[in-house]
């Protein structure tokens, strides 16, 4: 590290890097809000299924995030646990319309926050309940019943009511990510 990287870091100039997962089943709107956080001019206009994994980068006023959008189709999800170490933060979407399948995402929140890699780290986890803006959606407040979000005593958790197609939500969700990430990380 040269000397004016130590200098912008002891002023508060130097940009914090923090790698974040973002994970929740498939078709939930992971790839949808990570395409939102970018830059208009580097937005995505078709958004496809992940496979395994994408890597995006984003910034805020003093944080640099680097987010691995994991896949959340079944035969994916068992590759998630490889990237928890290197996890510094979680974004976990779902979807609040599919009530179907809610079980089956708190299913994944209970074995990613039991997972030995995990569960001993105070990961800050910044909740999206998408797609609010389709007819059949539960409320932000009724998605952290239905997952127990409560039990969540060991790690700082924020739920945000979001519509990815339209943006709405995700800056709420992206200033908690960054006030508490600044508090743990700077």
């Amino acid at each position: 590290m040269g000397l004016f990287d130590k200098l912008a870091g002891w002023l508060g100039l130097k940009k914090k890097e923090v790698h974040v997962l973002c994970l929740g089943l498939d078709n939930s709107g992971k790839t949808t809000i990570i395409n939102k956080l970018k830059p208009s001019n580097a937005q995505t206009q078709d958004i496809v299924p992940t496979i395994g994994f994408s890597i995006e980068k984003f910034k805020t006023s003093s944080l640099s995030f680097t987010v691995f959008d994991m896949s959340g189709q079944g035969k994916y999800r068992d590759l998630w646990e490889h990237y928890y170490k290197e996890g510094q933060a979680i974004i976990f979407v779902i979807d609040s319309s599919d009530k179907l399948r809610m079980v089956v995402a708190k299913e994944e929140l209970d074995t990613l926050l039991n997972h030995p890699d995990i569960k001993h780290r105070r990961l800050p986890i910044l909740f999206f309940a998408n797609k609010m803006d389709l007819r059949d959606a539960v409320s932000s407040v009724k998605v952290s019943q239905l997952l127990s979000l409560e039990n969540i005593k060991d790690k700082p958790w924020h739920i945000c009511a979001s519509d990815a197609l339209k943006g709405e939500g995700l800056q709420e969700g992206v200033d908690w990510l960054q006030g508490i990430s600044h508090v743990i990380f700077l």
